[in-house]
């Protein structure tokens, strides 16, 4: 997530680096053959274009809007995780008192099997959901450019197994390893938990089911992001948004070649700068909403997971009274990940 005003311009440029070469060789050839070579007829009417230009916006129009769509779901799942959490840690410290069936020590060390695991639910959640997919986009050498140049995501470095054993002990982390969906793993864990301590009278039947529920929450919030993770914006809309701006990329500087001749033999030399200007927009505007569809994939515009993981682990340690806080994450070059 980008924390600042704006992109800055160099920003943008490099980002778009690809695209604006593209243009400029698509821009600079038709002049070419028209002017050096003599090939007068190398033009096409401008309301053809026009037409195109219209129904190119209108489909990424659509496009931006529905993956925009995605996106602000997704902060909103994981906004109602931040809540979850929360209430989830202070129920773990309230409903666990020590007592006749439970000394001062186990109470203690049960309410942190619980506030701790629910970090490591969350740390395997955000790994799970930094897994590439085949239709999402950071394995282009722009976007592999741009992390390289501006930030880093942690959960690419490998060591989600290294994060479990120090929130779960080796024997629990080892366990979780091992299964399909580590993070359901997780939360069935803290549902036999909760199963033990009812069965030892920790729990009351109102405080058990309150847990319980809390737990089937998270599932839903985790199926939630799941489902924007493993489904992407449907192909078929994508692939028509593509072609549409690929034809009318290719035909802007024959429809400007017409209309610069018209003012003058010099003056069809800016059918390069304004075709380049015209035909940028369009396809700037197709990365915008090609960035945003999956906000789970590790670019600069991905929902902030792994600083609001920070958020909820802080949160959870100080509700339990522990004073080893980590500190919160920060953006780096205005980019919080």
């Amino acid at each position: 997530m980008h924390t600042g005003k704006r992109y800055r311009l160099l920003e943008v440029l490099i980002w778009t680096k690809r695209e604006t070469l593209f243009l400029t060789a698509v821009a600079i050839l038709p002049t070419i053959l028209s002017v050096g070579m003599g090939f007068d007829w190398l033009q096409v009417p401008w309301v053809p274009v026009a037409m195109l230009g219209t129904a190119s916006a209108f489909t990424v129009g659509f496009r931006n809007n529905a993956t925009y769509g995605r996106t602000w779901e997704a902060r909103q799942i994981w906004g109602s995780i931040v809540n979850a959490s929360r209430a989830w840690g202070i129920m773990a410290r309230d409903f666990v008192p020590s007592g006749p069936s439970l000394s001062d020590d186990d109470a203690a060390q049960f309410r942190r099997t619980l506030v701790h695991r629910h970090v490591a639910w969350l740390t395997a959640l955000r790994y799970q959901l930094r897994e590439p997919r085949v239709w999402e986009n950071m394995d282009r050498a722009d976007n592999r450019e741009f992390r390289a140049r501006y930030f880093t995501v942690s959960e690419m470095d490998g060591q989600l197994p290294t994060e479990l054993q120090r929130l779960m002990g080796d024997h629990d982390a080892a366990a979780v390893q091992t299964a399909a969906n580590r993070a359901t793993a997780i939360l069935a864990m803290q549902s036999a938990t909760l199963q033990t301590l009812a069965a030892r009278g920790v729990l009351d039947s109102v405080q058990h089911v309150a847990l319980v529920t809390k737990v089937a929450e998270l599932l839903e919030h985790q199926g939630r992001c799941e489902r924007i993770k493993n489904f992407p914006y449907p192909r078929q809309f994508a692939t028509l948004n593509y072609w549409f701006i690929r034809l009318f990329v290719w035909l802007v500087p024959f429809g400007m070649l017409q209309e610069f001749r018209k003012l003058d033999s010099a003056a069809i030399w800016l059918t390069i700068p304004f075709s380049v200007i015209v035909t940028w927009i369009f396809l700037a505007l197709e990365k915008v909403g090609e960035s945003t569809e999956n906000p789970f994939e590790g670019s600069a515009n991905d929902v902030p997971i792994t600083a609001l993981s920070r958020t909820i682990e802080i949160d959870l340690r100080q509700i339990l009274g522990e004073t080893d806080i980590p500190k919160p994450l920060t953006a780096v070059n205005s980019i919080l990940m």
